[in-house]
């Protein structure tokens, strides 16, 4: 049994990107006084999903005429309401929202539908098909979108929809828990946790490369696609991996380009607009991910995360077509930056939020599925409320621990995704990378 909280007891979190850093401001805005922050890299934490100069945000509004109450409709619901709140009314995050409206499309039967769903969503409101090249080159200023968009359809959503500055919010975020007295401890040896410590049974902190333990009356591991490397989580984790890179924008362009809903197309990529700071505009190309197949010291494969600031050739060409299609003046501008970004999926996408079966004293935070950043406002509420034992029954049930789930799974299951070849790719079999000078 897990020895019982109080506000002064030492809480350790094995994690400094999102939601490591969401979990530290919850508790600390809850009073908790010790609370220290591991993670190998100061914040933002060069390899956590969230160090990125945008993030698509949906928010829509919440319909309170909507009388569907399965469970899962609660389930999204209260997410969608706990998000909203915090980007829109919350002044740690509300000043890094901007809700520019975003164009969501696809060109294959199966996506076009799946889009359809998206765009009869209750709290979708406002939105306009568009089904031909000029209905989509007029949803931004002349001269922007100058393709041809072949055999796109989508619609456009004005309001309620757009993007965040990511590595602003996580900052924001992580300095406000310092001035309510968080600690972080970051670097190559000091925070960078090696293994957990167990004692009696149970998880009593972590131990750093420089030998020393950090221990705790509870620990939260907040590792994203690192954490199957300190816990067995029984497949119920796999890291997956994303492709962006960058353009150099002149100060003109960066002019023109700003305030432009996004653009999504889930089988092709999606941009928005440039970085104010750098000049640079993001794009990424759209695909179900790339897994880096090894195999464990019992045989058994996995997927092993590694940091790279270059991407496979062949998502370079996914971008440059992408760009192609949709502003061919940029599509042969040479990439300024380019970085894989690693998530970790669960077998049904929603998130892992519990304490451990086995060790009480450990709770876990995990399984952002490629949707877990827009609730960094809110997601470190709930991995605290689940450590207090008082996260809401039917949030529960959903983020539980479900080994069951992942018996004979998948390792392959695209999980709803389209895009490049349509498969789960493998990073073992690139052979051509880009060559980006830093």
């Amino acid at each position: 049994m897990a020895s019982p909280l109080k506000l002064s007891s030492p809480i350790l979190i094995v994690g400094g990107g999102t939601w490591g850093v969401s979990s530290a401001l919850h508790l600390a805005r809850r009073g908790y006084d010790n609370v220290t922050v591991l993670d190998s890299y100061p914040i933002p934490s060069a390899i956590s999903a969230g160090n990125d100069i945008n993030k698509i945000v949906e928010l829509g509004s919440i319909s309170q005429s909507e009388d569907d109450e399965s469970h899962q409709t609660y389930v999204s619901r209260s997410l969608l309401a706990a998000a909203r709140q915090g980007w829109l009314h919350d002044p740690v995050f509300k000043p890094f929202y901007h809700d520019t409206g975003y164009i969501v499309a696809a060109d294959s039967e199966a996506a076009i539908a799946q889009i359809d769903v998206r765009r009869k969503r209750p709290h979708n409101t406002g939105t306009t098909m568009l089904t031909t090249a000029e209905e989509f080159r007029r949803t931004m200023p002349e001269g922007i979108l100058t393709g041809d968009f072949p055999g796109w359809q989508g619609f456009f959503q004005r309001t309620g929809a757009g993007w965040v500055h990511a590595r602003k919010a996580m900052v924001s975020a992580a300095r406000e828990a310092q001035r309510l007295g968080a600690s972080f401890v970051t670097g190559s040896s000091q925070g960078n946790v090696t293994s957990l410590v167990y004692e009696s049974g149970d998880v009593v902190g972590a131990r750093t490369a420089d030998g020393i333990e950090h221990r705790a009356s509870r620990t939260i591991l907040c590792a994203g696609a690192n954490s199957n490397q300190l816990l067995d989580l029984e497949d119920q984790l796999r890291p997956t991996a994303w492709t962006l890179a960058h353009i150099k924008m002149t100060s003109e362009e960066v002019k023109r380009y700003k305030n432009l809903p996004v653009l999504f197309n889930v089988e092709k990529g999606f941009f928005m607009e440039p970085d104010d700071d750098e000049h640079e505009l993001k794009i990424c190309d759209e695909h179900p991910g790339y897994c880096n197949w090894v195999r464990d010291a019992k045989g058994n494969p996995i997927s092993l995360p590694f940091a790279q600031h270059q991407v496979p050739k062949e998502a370079e060409q996914r971008v440059r077509s992408f760009l192609h299609e949709t502003m061919p003046q940029l599509a042969e501008r040479p990439f300024s930056f380019a970085r894989i970004c690693w998530c970790a999926d669960t077998p049904d996408r929603a998130f892992l939020i519990d304490c451990h079966p086995k060790y009480a004293s450990l709770v876990l935070g995990a399984g952002g599925s490629g949707h877990g950043f827009k609730y960094i406002p809110s997601v470190g509420g709930y991995i605290v409320d689940k450590m207090e034992d008082r996260l809401d029954e039917k949030l529960a049930n959903v983020f539980r621990w479900r080994p069951e789930t992942a018996i004979d799974r998948d390792w392959h299951d695209t999980q709803g995704r389209f895009g490049g070849p349509n498969k789960v790719m493998d990073l073992q079999e690139v052979q051509d990378w880009t060559d980006i000078s830093s």
